[in-house]
């Protein structure tokens, strides 16, 4: 089966006075229909900017400067055909066709991202009628339906209130509402309970988990939190420096990572069982100058693993299928083997 996005060699760059910044360089990945892709990284590591190529709205003064993003759609034929979502114009109708009806996006301060002057119904409106040739009866009809889904209670009156009369966790429901009214194939989640409580953190995932099985959607869930992470993805990308250094299916990842990134993400997070005030473990040193141009592995300055290797330093990075549906970007490990 065509997956429902493909993604080949993407390369963002950032070209700044001090330099070129290589936010993404050279990731790639595939996301079937009803599955959810989790990407994970420290901040800084390029998991935002490849949600936002995806949807053609990289802020300058980055850009896409190599790479496909191949959207599924639907063809005139018996097979499904793709577009190159690089190639297409972002300011050009094509895209904005495609923004929001195939692919929409939550972001992760909903506050930032509604307009404080409008009603949430009339933003979801507005997003009905942009994309679909509703009357405006019609379209609060499906926003209010779309926000009885999505949990908000008194749909009927709360389509009228303001983004600053809700919660947080209401802004975030009222935000997967108006990415959903839609009904994308594609839904790119963006940090979207960083800043929730844990309670309302687990019923926005169950959520999304709900809606995903309704509508069949595939999701992109970009998250620095690995328990989250575990908690909602079917595969996950392993992000540093813009390179994927694993990516295998999440009970892989969890059990058997390979990478010594991932092992030290991993041992950075607290156990059931871990002893009371007893110090988490943390990765010594930052993320290098992010204009630094890198030929080996980027996490060499502070892989605890590589002994010092040469190889590390020096020998070009790729990404190697060490297992059936598992890839490992790690030199010392893969060239060994």
């Amino acid at each position: 089966m065509v997956p429902v996005l493909q993604v080949e060699n993407l390369r963002v760059h950032f070209f700044l006075d001090e330099g070129v910044v290589r936010a993404v360089d050279g990731v790639s990945f595939s996301l079937e229909a009803g599955k959810t892709l989790g990407i994970v990284g420290e901040s800084g590591s390029g998991k935002s900017v490849i949600g936002l190529s995806i949807l053609s709205i990289v802020p300058a003064p980055g850009r896409i400067v190599d790479g496909r993003i191949l959207l599924r759609v639907d063809g005139t034929g018996s097979e499904p055909s793709q577009v190159d979502l690089v190639k297409l114009n972002p300011s050009g109708p094509e895209a904005r066709a495609l923004r929001g009806h195939d692919v929409a996006m939550i972001f992760q301060e909903p506050m930032n991202s509604f307009s404080p002057v409008h009603s949430i119904g009339s933003q979801i409106m507005e997003a009905l009628k942009l994309h679909t040739d509703v009357s405006r009866h019609e379209a609060r009809n499906r926003a209010i339906e779309m926000l009885r889904k999505v949990g908000i209670p008194q749909p009927e009156r709360r389509i009228d209130v303001y983004p600053h009369e809700l919660s947080g966790g209401m802004r975030q429901r009222a935000m997967i509402a108006m990415a959903l009214v839609c009904n994308p194939r594609i839904l790119i989640a963006d940090e979207p309970t960083t800043a929730l409580d844990v309670t309302v953190q687990a019923q926005i995932l169950d959520l999304l988990r709900s809606l995903q099985e309704e509508f069949g959607m595939a999701i992109l869930f970009i998250s620095h939190n690995l328990g989250v992470i575990a908690e909602i993805s079917h595969d996950v990308l392993v992000v540093y420096f813009g390179r994927v250094m694993e990516h295998a299916p999440v009970d892989v990842l969890f059990s058997e990572a390979l990478h010594p990134y991932t092992r030290a993400l991993l041992k950075s997070v607290p156990g059931i069982d871990t002893p009371v005030r007893n110090y988490l473990a943390t990765i010594e040193g930052t993320l290098p100058d992010p204009s630094t141009q890198i030929p080996g592995c980027p996490f060499f300055g502070r892989c605890t693993e590589c002994e010092g290797l040469t190889i590390c330093r020096d020998e070009p990075y790729e990404l190697t299928k060490v297992a059936d549906h598992h890839y490992l970007a790690c030199p010392r490990l893969c060239i060994r083997s």
